[in-house]
C-alpha cells in the first residue's frame, strides 16, 4: 500500500547507512509517511498504545530479573527484597504487575474493534491470525509471571492449570510431568516458568513485528469498512495519527498512573502476599481478571477433558473466525442485525468473565454453561447465517465520498 518510498537522505551518514542497512528508510516508510485512512477513530490509537505496553512490561521485567531469585525457598523473599530495598523497586513491580492488566485491557479492546469493524476479513487474514498468535503467547505469558512471586494463588492457580494437561489422552500425564520437571509442582517448575517467562515476550515483540508488515501489506482498515482506492482517501501517519496516538497514551498513563500509585494490589489477589504452601489450598482459586471468561468455561462443563477442549477451543475459534463470517461487507456500520448480536457477545464475555470469579456452584455453573454455548454459536451459527440472510444497508463508494453508493465493499 505504501508505494514508492519519499525517503530522501538528508546528509552524508544517512546516504552511507541508507546504501548499505536501509533501516531508516524502512522507519521512514513504516511510521512517517506511510498513508494512512483519513477516517480512522480513537480505536485505532490502541495499536500504539498495545506497542507502549509491550515495550514497558519488557524493561520493567528485565530489570526486575536483576533482582529476583527463582527459589521456592527464596522467590517469595526475593520479591518482597524488590518492594522493600530496591531503589523503586516497588514503582518497577507495580508498573510491571499492574501494566499486565493494562496490557490485556487495550488488547481486549484492540480485538473487539477488530471484531466490530470486520478487521479480520480479507484481506487481512494473516493480519489476524498473527494477532491472535500474540494473544495467545501473551495469556502463556501472563500465566507464567503470576506464578512468579510464589504466593498462595501463585502455586495453587500453577496446579489447577497445569494438571489440566494432564485430561490430554495419550500424552497429557507426560506433557505434566515436562512441564513440573518431575512428578509435582517444586523448585524446577519455578524455573522453567521463570526462564520461559523471559523469553516469551521477545517471541511477542518477533510476532509484533509480523503483525506490523502484515498490515502494511495491504494497508489499515478503517470504520466504514471500504478499501483506499487513491490519495485522496488517505492522510501521512505523521503527524496526523502520531498526534492522536499520542493523545490517547496520555489518557490511557493516567488511567494507568492511577492504578499504581492509588489502587496497585486491587486487580490482584490478597492470598498471593501470603507464601506458598502445599499444605493449605485456599478456599477459592481464581487466575486473574483477564483469563475468567476462559476459566468459567474450563469449569462449565463437568467432563474434565471437555472443558479444556472448550477452552481451548473458544481460542481456536477466532483463527477460522476470517472465513466463518460470510458477509461482502466489513464494518458494522452497515450491518444493523450484526450489531445486535455482536452486542450479545461483548455481554456474553463480560458475563463470563464475571462467572469465572464466581464458585463453581448452582446458578453460577447454569449461567456459565449458558453463555459457553452462546459463544460457540455466535461463531459457529450466528455469523455464518447472517453472511447468508442479512440485508446491509448502502455503503460509501469511497472513504472521501459523502454520498451513500448501492454497493457492498468488496
Amino acid at each position: 500500500m505504501s508505494g514508492e518510498s519519499t525517503y530522501n537522505p538528508s546528509n552524508g551518514f544517512t546516504k552511507w547507512m541508507d546504501s548499505r542497512l536501509p533501516i531508516l528508510r524502512l522507519a521512514h516508510d513504516s511510521f512517517v509517511d506511510y498513508p494512512t485512512p483519513k477516517n480512522l477513530n480513537y480505536w485505532w490509537t490502541f495499536g500504539g498504545i498495545l506497542t507502549f505496553c509491550l515495550v514497558t512490561q519488557i524493561i520493567t521485567g528485565i530489570i526486575l530479573a536483576m533482582h529476583y531469585t527463582p527459589h521456592v525457598d527464596f522467590a517469595f523473599n526475593s520479591v518482597e527484597h524488590i518492594m522493600r530495598n530496591v531503589n523503586y523497586g516497588w514503582l518497577i513491580r507495580y508498573i510491571h504487575a499492574n501494566g499486565a492488566s493494562m496490557f490485556f485491557l487495550a488488547v481486549y479492546i484492540h480485538i473487539f474493534r477488530g471484531l466490530y469493524y470486520g478487521s479480520y476479513k480479507a484481506p487481512r487474514e494473516v493480519l489476524w491470525i498473527l494477532g491472535v498468535i500474540i494473544y495467545l503467547l501473551m495469556m502463556a505469558a501472563a500465566f507464567m509471571g503470576y506464578v512468579l512471586p510464589w504466593g498462595q494463588m501463585s502455586l495453587w492457580g500453577a496446579t489447577v492449570i497445569t494438571n489440566l494437561f494432564g485430561a490430554i489422552p495419550v500424552v497429557g500425564e507426560s506433557v505434566a510431568i515436562w512441564l513440573w520437571g518431575g512428578y509435582s509442582i517444586d523448585n524446577p517448575t519455578l524455573n522453567r516458568f521463570f526462564s520461559l517467562h523471559y523469553l516469551i515476550p521477545f517471541l511477542i515483540l518477533g510476532v509484533v513485528i509480523l503483525h506490523i508488515w502484515a498490515l502494511h501489506v495491504p494497508g489499515n482498515n478503517n470504520p466504514v469498512g471500504i478499501s483506499v482506492k487513491s490519495k485522496q482517501d488517505t492522510v501521512p501517519f505523521h503527524p496526523y495519527y502520531t498526534v492522536k496516538d499520542g493523545f490517547a497514551l496520555t489518557v490511557f498513563l493516567i488511567l494507568f498512573a492511577y492504578f499504581i500509585f492509588f489502587a496497585p494490589n486491587v486487580l490482584g489477589h490478597a492470598d498471593n502476599y501470603i507464601q506458598a504452601n502445599p499444605l493449605v489450598t485456599p478456599a477459592h482459586i481464581v487466575p486473574e481478571w483477564y483469563l475468567l471468561p476462559f476459566y468459567a468455561i474450563l469449569r462449565a462443563v463437568p467432563d474434565k477433558l471437555g472443558g479444556v477442549a472448550l477452552m481451548f477451543g473458544a481460542i481456536f475459534i477466532l483463527f477460522l473466525l476470517p472465513w466463518l463470517d460470510t458477509s461482502k461487507v466489513r464494518s458494522a456500520r452497515y450491518r444493523p442485525l450484526f450489531r445486535q448480536f455482536y452486542a450479545l457477545l461483548v455481554l456474553d464475555c463480560l458475563l463470563l468473565g464475571y462467572l469465572g470469579a464466581q464458585p463453581a456452584e448452582g446458578i453460577y455453573i447454569v449461567l456459565a454453561r449458558i453463555g459457553t454455548i452462546y459463544y460457540f454459536a455466535h461463531f459457529l451459527v450466528v455469523l455464518p447465517v447472517l453472511g447468508i440472510v442479512e440485508k446491509p444497508k448502502a455503503v460509501p463508494e469511497s472513504i472521501s465520498a459523502p454520498v451513500l453508493g448501492a454497493q457492498p465493499a468488496e
